[in-house]
């Protein structure tokens, strides 16, 4: 069994993991920004715990709870990862309901329009500089931090678009912090106290608000092309993501679910394989 801290994990690949993780019997600790999609999350997720036990409020801003039955736990809060001492109290209220935290995971992301840098208001860009970057930087941080004085622990900060150096027109700000994550995570691996360690983990192109964010009917009528032969659903990446998170767990680890080798051959039987994500969706 493995305690697990997971940012972002009210929606999308960070709830398909939370999910996957408990139906291997891990133990849970997630976040979310808000307290309605925390609640949700936990409702969903609860159930793959065991009976709900009753709520235990979290001393951060906005609402928690947690449920569970022996060995198949799940905590939720709500906590802006921008701000440190919220990704404090995340820790300390997994610590104290474990007893340790094993793997932490910087799930946590957001994008922005799909404009050039010059046409996003600075709020919009700050949002997503403080929530991909600066909410790694403090998840990192705090998790090495713990588990320095535990003597154990891995951290996981998690890929995106960008984070290999390609760029898209229109996603420069999210790409930006995607690869300044990377060159953080290589460096930290060469940092790291005794018994800790860190990795990257790749989902590649899954099908989330995230992927399709700010897509007109008509650009994304297009883009379904390129999608249906490259992206795959959170049911399929997330599972096998949350089982390599455990078992994969070595300093400078680089865990991809979309290698070069797959995507040729995606491309090579495309015309034959008549991939639907949305529809199997």
């Amino acid at each position: 069994m493995t305690n697990i801290v997971l940012t972002g994990g009210t929606r999308g690949i960070g709830l398909g993991m939370a999910r996957a993780f408990l139906e291997r019997g891990h133990r849970v600790a997630l976040c979310g920004s808000r307290a309605d999609s925390v609640e949700r999350a936990l409702s969903e997720l609860s159930g793959l715990a065991g009976p709900a036990k009753s709520a235990e409020p979290a001393e951060t801003a906005g609402s928690a709870g947690s449920a569970g039955s022996a060995g198949r736990d799940v905590l939720a809060m709500v906590a802006d990862v921008a701000d440190r001492s919220q990704v404090q109290a995340l820790w300390d209220a997994a610590a104290g309901r474990f007893g340790r935290v094993d793997v932490w995971i910087n799930n946590a992301g957001v994008s922005h329009r799909r404009q050039p840098l010059w046409r996003l208001p600075e709020d919009e860009v700050r949002t997503v500089v403080d929530v991909n970057l600066a909410g790694a930087l403090n998840g990192t941080a705090v998790a090495v931090t713990g588990m320095a004085v535990q003597g154990s622990g891995h951290v996981w900060n998690m890929e995106g678009l960008g984070s290999d150096g390609r760029t898209v027109p229109g996603l420069g700000v999210y790409g930006a912090t995607k690869r300044a994550l990377t060159y953080l995570t290589r460096a930290a691996a060469k940092e790291m106290p005794p018994g800790v360690s860190i990795g990257l983990l790749s989902p590649g192109m899954v099908v989330t608000d995230l992927l399709t964010h700010d897509y007109d009917p008509q650009e994304l009528r297009r883009a379904r092309k390129t999608f249906n032969i490259l992206a795959d659903r959170v049911e399929t990446v997330a599972p096998w993501l949350a089982e390599r998170a455990v078992s994969r767990a070595r300093n400078g680890a680089h865990v991809r679910w979309l290698t070069t080798g797959k995507i040729l051959h995606r491309f090579a039987t495309a015309p034959f394989s008549g991939r639907d994500v949305f529809g199997e969706s």
